[in-house]
């Protein structure tokens, strides 16, 4: 039994560990959190730092709630990293915050800007409506696109085998590259 599991099974029993439990899984958390900013194509002015200890909060800070397993632990984590930026990339699309205008630098005029909260929002919204569809395999989505791991990590993570976690994204990625097509389909005029 590992040190992780361990501590979630001491919470379930009464024992509150929280700053053990952070110090524990800030490392991962962090890793986690800096292979999804660094797949991010809008420039990010959240650090994977701000985003673990934003994530951590979300999840109770030190009044941490009972973890099943490090399996549940990890998709909380996930998916409240996932909520983050969700809700950033709202925030900066808000009409109080410029939303629909497009920021360019001066200096980087000749560059072609990314349209990144546009594709993450439509990635939501349809990862949203998957999750109907086939909840396991959404959970894999978030863990892969929202919390930065490879198949085979997070196939450990759902307790799957790693060929098993490359049908399940085989299958997700292309429901949700249709779903957002139609999506955007029917936005145009």
């Amino acid at each position: 039994m590992n040190e992780l599991t361990r501590i979630l099974q001491a919470k379930a029993h009464g024992k509150d560990d929280a700053k053990h439990l952070l110090t524990l899984v800030y490392d991962e958390l962090r890793e986690l959190a800096a292979r999804k900013m660094a797949r991010e194509s809008s420039p990010q002015t959240l650090q994977p730092t701000a985003l673990v200890h934003e994530a951590w909060l979300r999840l109770g800070g030190d009044k941490q709630p009972t973890w099943e397993n490090r399996t549940h632990f990890v998709c909380a984590a996930a998916e409240a990293m996932r909520r983050i930026l969700i809700d950033r990339a709202r925030s900066k699309q808000a009409l109080r915050h410029g939303g629909g205008q497009e920021r360019l630098n001066v200096d980087e005029v000749e560059i072609a800007m990314p349209c990144g909260d546009d594709e993450l929002l439509a990635v939501h919204e349809a990862l949203d409506r998957f999750a109907l569809h086939a909840p396991q395999k959404a959970e894999l989505v978030k863990l892969r696109y929202f919390g930065g791991l490879d198949l085979k990590e997070a196939g450990q993570i759902l307790g799957i085998s790693e060929p098993t976690a490359v049908r399940w994204w085989t299958y997700a990625k292309t429901w949700l590259f249709k779903a957002v097509q139609q999506s955007r389909a029917s936005m145009k005029p």
